[in-house]
């Protein structure tokens, strides 16, 4: 894995995370507990601070990024960050997924128990509220999130990946 220092700021992070070797950690990061970043992920707090919570994990290829004195990157616990995501200087709260090739642009704000279905978009200053399911390019609501797949996708993926990582440690 890459940890690179920058601006004087070196990222942090809890007990029990793994990171892929070829994962990159930049700057101005602060990460919590048993979090994963996968193989080619970037969490490039270069340019702003990002904050992670507890059991996070950011699949193979997602980038996490923010805007140059605008946009800071805020994620919060029990998060799943799909493949290839792009979560960009916006604030995702708990227990959300972010599936596989979404994009999340700034100042946008995810709600707990929510989410975003694979590939889609939300614009700068998109409100996902508490228990939604956004999809679609630009993302609308398209139904609230059921017991089932609170239990069933949501909290199953977050859980799956401490296993999954616990294989590579």
């Amino acid at each position: 894995m890459l940890i690179k220092s920058v601006r004087g700021f070196t990222p942090q992070y809890g007990k029990n995370c793994f990171f892929a070797e070829n994962a990159t950690l930049i700057g101005e990061l602060i990460m919590g507990d048993h979090c994963s970043v996968w193989y080619q992920a970037v969490v490039r707090g270069d340019v702003n601070f990002i904050t992670i919570g507890d059991r996070v994990n950011i699949q193979d290829g997602a980038v996490i990024h923010g805007t140059f004195e605008k946009s800071a990157t805020t994620i919060g616990n029990d998060v799943s960050i799909g493949h290839n995501a792009v979560v960009h200087g916006c604030i995702i709260k708990d227990r959300v997924l972010v599936g596989m090739g979404s994009i999340i642009m700034d100042d946008s704000v995810v709600g707990s128990n929510s989410i975003i279905a694979a590939g889609s978009v939300l614009p700068k200053n998109t409100i996902v509220p508490e228990g939604s399911i956004f999809a679609g390019v630009p993302a609308k609501k398209i139904k609230e999130v059921s017991p089932e797949l609170q239990k069933g996708e949501i909290e199953r993926i977050a859980a799956n990946y401490i296993h999954y990582a616990s294989w590579f440690k």
